[in-house]
């Protein structure tokens, strides 16, 4: 093949504030893996990344890369001799496209169970341990490295992945479908219902349900997460919850950055945290709140439902001073062996010019 494929963010990118801030759309988590990780093993190809404003070169496939694709949209993009030209059109109806930030939670069930069957392909999985309780044990795929002891897979609901190195401890009641990246763990007793995904290198523990934490993010402690997306580098305080469903039973607004006003978002959203913002312990947010880049969320009351990047408090009237900022993600990375890079610096600094 002489052709490349490249996915485009220009006509989505703003739309999913907060998690494009620092990523590009390609680079979003939903099911198991980022949307370039789905695209990189179906088409067996190195996939290139078009930001916002720039030109495909001629030889260039180009996707819009909120598309989620699945084995059946690549299939049909085949003609025997390679993939097709771009004027030629493909089966659109076989993915979804995320173009609201809870598009990601919305559509993690039906992305769970679309990565599970790319990602368990003609693979056995490593042994259920003895003292596990597996419910449907056909529908569990096991990583090597991977340390479960005396807990309950319950896949009966949807699959369940467990990821190399990762590690669930006992007494965690799990359902699926449900996915544990790479060295993430789950602590003792919690309680997760599909459809959730826990990111690499991420720490688990409460009562969670049908929400996503992209990588390196913690809600090590009891609290509610439900409907809700965590980006990277986030911590969640013992005892932080999130309400996702209004007292009246009514659609959920949430505020949509790019336009400037609330969006009906459906009946279920929680909470949307962008990268490296933080949460004191027992913070409460309301239905539908988001919180920008590197916030640090703490004080009295219910947190606003919008938190804006680099924001210190929980009503937005102070500024994270940068410097600070930096110093505190540098401690957090510590943590996890990890180091904050020159280039996050840049990006970071971006961002804070904007605040």
């Amino acid at each position: 093949m002489n052709k490349r494929v490249f996915l485009s963010e220009q006509e989505v990118a703003d739309h999913l504030y907060p998690f494009t801030q620092t990523r590009h759309v390609a680079d979003i988590r939903i099911g198991i893996l980022t949307i370039r990780e789905k695209w990189e093993r179906l088409l067996h190809l190195p996939i290139h990344l078009l930001k916002k404003g720039e030109e495909p070169p001629a030889d260039a496939v180009v996707f819009a890369a909120n598309i989620i694709p699945t084995v059946a949209f690549i299939e049909s993009l085949y003609d025997g001799n390679g993939l097709p030209e771009p004027d030629q059109e493909p089966d659109y109806s076989l993915v979804k496209y995320i173009q609201y930030p809870w598009h990601i939670f919305q559509f993690n069930d039906w992305a769970l169970r679309e990565d599970f069957k790319l990602l368990n392909f003609n693979r056995v999985s490593a042994p259920i341990p003895d003292t596990v309780q597996a419910v449907n044990p056909n529908n569990i795929f096991i990583e090597p490295g991977a340390t479960l002891s005396h807990c309950i897979l319950n896949a009966a609901t949807g699959p369940i992945y467990i990821g190399r190195n990762a590690e669930i401890l006992e007494g965690s009641l799990i359902r699926g479908p449900f996915s544990l990246g790479e060295g993430a763990l789950v602590r003792m007793g919690a309680k997760i219902y599909g459809a959730t995904t826990i990111g690499p290198h991420c720490m688990a523990g409460g009562e969670i349900k049908n929400s996503i934490m992209f990588a390196f993010s913690n809600k090590a402690h009891d609290g509610y997460l439900g409907d809700s997306v965590i980006g990277e580098w986030c911590n969640l305080g013992a005892g932080t919850s999130n309400s996702n469903i209004k007292n009246t039973a009514s659609d959920v607004n949430v505020w949509h950055y790019h336009s400037r006003e609330y969006l009906k978002a459906g009946l279920k959203c929680g909470l949307l945290m962008g990268d490296y913002s933080r949460a004191a312990i027992n913070t409460s947010f309301n239905t539908g709140t988001v919180v920008g880049v590197c916030a640090n969320v703490f004080g009295e009351g219910m947190p606003a439902k919008f938190i804006p990047n680099f924001t210190w408090g929980n009503k937005g009237l102070s500024l994270y001073e940068f410097e600070k900022a930096l110093s505190d993600i540098r401690n957090w990375k510590k943590l996890k062996n990890q180091v904050l890079t020159e280039a996050e610096i840049t990006q970071l600094k971006h961002i804070f010019g904007q605040s």
